[in-house]
C-alpha cells in the first residue's frame, strides 16, 4: 500500500514528518531517481534517497517512556560537560524526542522511531494535553490564573495559553497545556514576577509517569 512520502521518510525514523516536507520542498529527495514532490506517495518498492542516503522502509516501531532527570538535555547533539538524555538507553537507533523538557525541568518524556506518532502527539493541531506539577517562589491568585488561561505575551508569534491551572497545595500547582512553545510554562509565570523553582511533567495525553523511577525508562504500548 502506498502511502505519502513525508510519512515514508518520518517512519524510517529520518527525521520529522514537518523536516521530511520541508527537505522534498528544497529539492533535496529523490524517488526513483526523479525529483519529490510533496503529495507523491510511495511503497517498499521505491527507492528514495534524501542527499544522496537511501532511505530504509519502516523498521520494528519502538515506543518508550523515560523519567528525565534534572540536569540532562533533551537533544541528539552531544556537548562536553552536559549530560544527554540518550546516555540513559541502551538503544542504537535514533528515537525523536516526544515532548522536550529544558534542562532544569524532569518528569515524563516519550521516545520513539515512529514519525507519524510523534508527529500527533506534538503538533499544537492536535491539541494533546500535557500535565505538570509545579512549584513556584509564590503564590498566585485568581486574577493571574484568568490571564494565564486568556494568553499572555511571551514574545511569540501568538499569546501562550494555559488549559488549566490547579492550586495543589503551598506554592504548588497542577498546570495542563495544549501547547508547546520553548520553556512555556517557565516563560509565562515570568510575566508576573513569580519564578518557577521545580517543574515535573507527569503525563503526556493518556501516557503517564506513574511510579517510573528519576533516570529509569520502560517499553511501552502504541
Amino acid at each position: 500500500m502506498k502511502i505519502k512520502l513525508q510519512k515514508f521518510i518520518a517512519d524510517s525514523g529520518y527525521c520529522s514528518r514537518r523536516k521530511a516536507e520541508k527537505l522534498i520542498e528544497q529539492k533535496k529527495v529523490k524517488v526513483n531517481r526523479k525529483l519529490a514532490t510533496i503529495g507523491m506517495r510511495v511503497d517498499r518498492k521505491d527507492t528514495v534517497v534524501i542527499e544522496g542516503k537511501v532511505i530504509l522502509p519502516k523498521k520494528e516501531s519502538i515506543y518508550i517512556k523515560l523519567n528525565k532527570p534534572r540536569g540532562y538535555t533533551c537533544t541528539h547533539q552531544k556537548v562536553t560537560g552536559e549530560k544527554n538524555i540518550f546516555s540513559l538507553i541502551n538503544i542504537e537507533e535514533r528515537l525523536f524526542v516526544v515532548g522536550r523538557l529544558d534542562k532544569k525541568s524532569r518528569g515524563l518524556v516519550l521516545l520513539t522511531n515512529d514519525g507519524d506518532f510523534a508527529h500527533k502527539l506534538t503538533h499544537p493541531s492536535f491539541s494533546h494535553e500535557k500535565e505538570y506539577q509545579v512549584k513556584l517562589s509564590k503564590e498566585v491568585n485568581e486574577e493571574i490564573k484568568e490571564k494565564l488561561k486568556k494568553g499572555v505575551d511571551i514574545k511569540e508569534k501568538t499569546p501562550a495559553k494555559i488549559k488549566e491551572i490547579e492550586r495543589t497545595g503551598p506554592k504548588e500547582y497542577k498546570v495542563i497545556l495544549t501547547e508547546g512553545k520553548k520553556r512555556q510554562i517557565r516563560r509565562m509565570f515570568e510575566v508576573f514576577s513569580c519564578t518557577v523553582l521545580d517543574l515535573k511533567r507527569v503525563r503526556i495525553d493518556k501516557y503517564k509517569l506513574g511510579n517510573l523511577k528519576e533516570k529509569n525508562w520502560t517499553f511501552i504500548t502504541k
